[in-house]
């Protein structure tokens, strides 16, 4: 008994001591602005990490859901976009994003160039280090960037692809990211997009579309008479794998958008943001899934997986103000926006091999403006204006860029070095080297 006693005592006394030392240390965080320096800091940094990881997601997706003779060619331009399309942001794209106070409310400004390496003066919460901020923000670059690989996919000039990313990476995004991020005029006006469903997705969506128009279809993709003729991926499982490193890789690109953890405040709305992200990409699969099955007599895995993606893009402008019900019907309009959105393309001849547009030009644009649908306090009108004034910047720019280049250089690859694939004419290796790919007719 005696024992048992001690025992009791003992475990009483570590634990009351344990609990004494998380109130102590709660106590003395609660007043270091040092320490919510730190935690903030590191929350952005571990985000960015996720969101540097949807490069894979991406690189996945796009090589999957196109020919295996083009694997090397689509898994290079991922590498590029994140790589030369990043050192374009650090030299100056960040700092066309985030001129500084001077430039509050304008169309343009620039800050200089490359990015301070010294600690801010004074630290606390939610003040970032400059370079943990770049980190962060250059992942969103490469991801608007590389969305046009997979329209692109089969028949562009890897040269022209790398004129392309260092344009959207230096030029088109920073500046309409500018636009509200970095306070420029859409942010006075009370724009809102908490994470990038315009700035990044629809800037992507729409430069794709650009590209896709000025490049032509895919040779085979319509028939004489018009019709759209399926051109299968070649790795679904790679596909799948893509969309849930995507999906997984999106808890960065949208929690981590609140820029800080410590404190209650931040947590509970990172909670969410966190569900609200997933609720959206559940409701675009299962909406794509019975949209597909009811219209195609069979439920089609590759725009289910779309589905996924529509309500993650839809959902990623306004997840910081809206309900999970409503993240929900976000998630379900999504879902049928990716089947409209290619039966659209289909019907105008256009050949986006990824669904690269439907995904997230169209459903980027629906994320804008279902913020000012569902979104607290947020004005519809200025929404519309903010999600089509940034589409139509990306589009135009893009289209004159590729435009230029179709007439100069040329962008197209020829016809042989399409039908054998670019990997061998363009990279002069293959993704599988040493296997037969063949169809069955």
């Amino acid at each position: 008994m005696k024992n048992s006693k001690r025992i009791f005592w003992f475990l009483f006394g570590i634990f009351g001591l344990w609990g004494y030392s998380l109130f102590a240390q709660e106590k003395m965080i609660s007043l270091d602005p040092e320490a919510a320096y730190a935690i903030d800091n590191f929350w952005v940094f571990i985000t960015g990490i996720l969101v540097i990881w949807m490069q894979a997601g991406f690189a996945l997706v796009e090589t999957g859901m196109n020919s295996a003779k083009n694997a090397v060619n689509i898994l290079f331009k991922n590498l590029i976009d994140f790589c030369l399309g990043g050192l374009a942001f650090y030299l100056f794209g960040y700092n066309l994003m985030y001129p500084g106070e001077a430039f509050k409310g304008s169309f343009f400004g620039f800050g200089g160039f490359f990015i301070p390496e010294t600690s801010p003066e004074e630290v606390g919460q939610a003040v970032l280090h400059p370079q943990v901020s770049f980190l962060f923000q250059v992942a969103f670059a490469a991801t608007a960037a590389t969305i046009v690989s997979g329209a692109v996919a089969g028949r562009l000039k890897f040269s022209v692809y790398l004129i392309y990313s260092l344009f959207i990476t230096s030029i088109v995004y920073p500046i309409s990211g500018f636009w509200q991020w970095g306070g420029g005029w859409l942010a006075e006006k009370g724009f809102h997009d908490f994470a990038g469903s315009i700035i990044v997705h629809a800037v992507g969506g729409f430069a794709g579309l650009a590209g896709t128009i000025v490049l032509g279809p895919r040779i085979g993709k319509f028939d004489p008479e018009g019709r759209a003729q399926p051109m299968p991926g070649h790795n679904l499982p790679l596909a799948t794998l893509g969309v849930f490193i995507l999906w997984l890789g999106w808890y960065g690109f949208n929690p981590g958008s609140q820029l800080a953890l410590y404190g209650k405040d931040n947590v509970h709305a990172i909670m969410l943001v966190a569900v609200n992200t997933t609720l959206a990409a559940m409701a675009g699969v299962v909406t794509a899934l019975f949209g597909t099955w009811l219209l195609f007599k069979k439920p089609d895995l590759t725009i289910s997986l779309n589905g996924a993606l529509a309500g993650l893009v839809a959902i990623t402008a306004n997840c910081n103000v809206v309900t999970n019900l409503e993240s929900i019907i976000i998630g379900i309009v999504a879902g049928i926006l990716i089947i409209a959105g290619v039966k659209l393309l289909d019907a105008l001849k256009i050949d986006d091999p990824v669904g690269a547009w439907p995904v997230h030009g169209l459903n980027g644009l629906w994320g804008g403006i279902a913020t000012g649908i569902f979104g607290e306090g947020k004005s519809l009108g200025i929404q519309i204006l903010g999600s089509v004034v940034i589409s139509l910047w990306a589009f135009l720019l893009m289209f004159i860029l590729f435009s230029i280049l179709k007439y100069t250089i040329g962008i197209r690859v020829s016809r042989d070095e399409e039908l054998k694939g670019l990997d061998i004419g363009e990279h002069g290796e293959e993704a599988y080297s040493g296997f037969t790919i063949f169809t069955v007719e």
